[in-house]
């Protein structure tokens, strides 16, 4: 952790209309967001908490409940409160709804396919709601379950948030935990948008399906801790083996 002592922000314009646990809440998540503790790391206990921001321990407690909840941290019973990692068992359970028929839920395996810098195509831009003329980071490849390609994914990053890929030719499997150590964003939540569509030619030489078989569309739109849309994915994921899981608790 920075050793530097808390910049008490509570009253600052836009916070102070929200109830005092919130405030805190908003507080924390603005200290992740600077890195003054970095995945993985633990906090502070309440007591020095309360004490560095100048608040109760209740209103402490009720703000890391909330930040809990919401899976910006995690509580380890009896060891104390960490910064939530994207490893890949978080990962698994939390952003890959993809299962294959029958299975328990595995962590599909990449083929990066190509790495490109250009300008937003019209859907892009219209995803992440910026001005026609941004650049973006166009990610193409195919996942792996079962040693057979079950998903053609194009994804989209913002050059402004993503400059370090400029010249990468090599992503990892899981690119929300690489968001989050190299580039400090964390994907806080997803929106998925999901429909039936046809396998065009790309598809079915893509994922070794036919021409006009029956797929599913995910296009999802990722937000990071601090609100900003980091990536825009459109999977197109086959359907003869494969389902999409989704459990509501």
């Amino acid at each position: 952790m920075n050793n530097n002592r808390f910049d008490n922000k509570l009253s600052q314009t836009g916070l102070s209309f929200q109830p005092l646990y919130m405030q805190v809440e908003e507080h924390v998540k603005q200290l992740i967001v600077e890195q003054r503790w970095k995945p993985g790391e633990m906090l502070p206990n309440e007591f020095q908490l309360a004490e560095e921001i100048g608040v109760s321990q209740g209103t402490v407690r009720k703000a890391l409940n909330g930040l809990t909840g919401a899976k910006i941290l995690t509580r380890r019973q009896g060891v104390g409160t960490f910064v939530s990692e994207h490893t890949n068992q978080h990962s698994l359970y939390r952003f890959y709804p993809i299962i294959s028929d029958g299975k328990a839920p595995e962590l599909p395996k990449a083929e990066l396919l190509s790495l490109t810098l250009i300008k937003a195509p019209k859907d892009v831009v219209t995803a992440f709601g910026n001005k026609a003329n941004m650049k973006v980071f166009e990610v193409l490849r195919r996942r792996i379950l079962n040693n057979e390609f079950c998903i053609f994914e194009k994804i989209y990053l913002p050059y402004v948030y993503f400059k370090e890929l400029e010249g990468t030719n090599e992503l990892p499997h899981t690119l929300y935990h690489f968001y989050q150590t190299k580039f400090n964003l964390t994907v806080q939540d997803t929106t998925d948008s999901i429909k039936a569509v046809i396998a065009t030619a790309e598809d079915a030489k893509l994922l070794g399906v036919h021409q006009g078989e029956a797929l599913l569309e995910v296009q999802r739109l990722a937000h990071s801790i601090d609100g900003k849309a980091i990536e825009f994915r459109i999977s197109r994921c086959r359907t003869d083996k494969y389902h999409y899981l989704v459990e509501s608790k």
